[in-house]
């Protein structure tokens, strides 16, 4: 595996497309730190680490509506191992008109876009969910 971000969110995707509860994924920091940006803004219910006796593993409980919508609806790997994507704090702009979350890597460590903008820096963006 070559970009295990991409495989998270690969996985997170396709587990909410046929609508589980849950889903596996091997564990590391950065993977961590992405989900809780998740869990702050609303896009998963809750996410815990079960250690093995390997790298331990996070489980990622999906949050859905009332009657089974779901709450993800579009996410996105932007920067890839080929083409990493850059953006500068002038140039962190909204995702769907303030409705979605883009998740950048700064140098204050994993933020969302609001964040950022907030804080006035910029990073690497790493997806986007909304």
């Amino acid at each position: 595996m070559t970009d295990p971000i991409s495989d998270m969110l690969t996985r997170i995707r396709n587990a909410n497309m046929i609508r589980r509860d849950c889903v596996d994924i091997p564990a590391s920091k950065i993977k961590q730190e992405i989900l809780k940006i998740m869990k702050n803004e609303g896009y998963i219910e809750e996410y815990k680490e079960i250690p093995d006796n390997k790298q331990g593993i996070i489980r990622v409980y999906l949050k859905y509506g009332a009657l089974k919508q779901k709450v993800i609806n579009n996410l996105v790997r932007e920067s890839k191992s080929s083409r990493r994507v850059y953006k500068s704090a002038k140039d962190v702009e909204k995702v769907c008109g303030g409705f979605g979350s883009a998740i950048y890597s700064t140098s204050k460590g994993i933020l969302c876009d609001k964040e950022c903008r907030r804080l006035k820096i910029g990073g690497e963006l790493i997806c986007t969910v909304s």
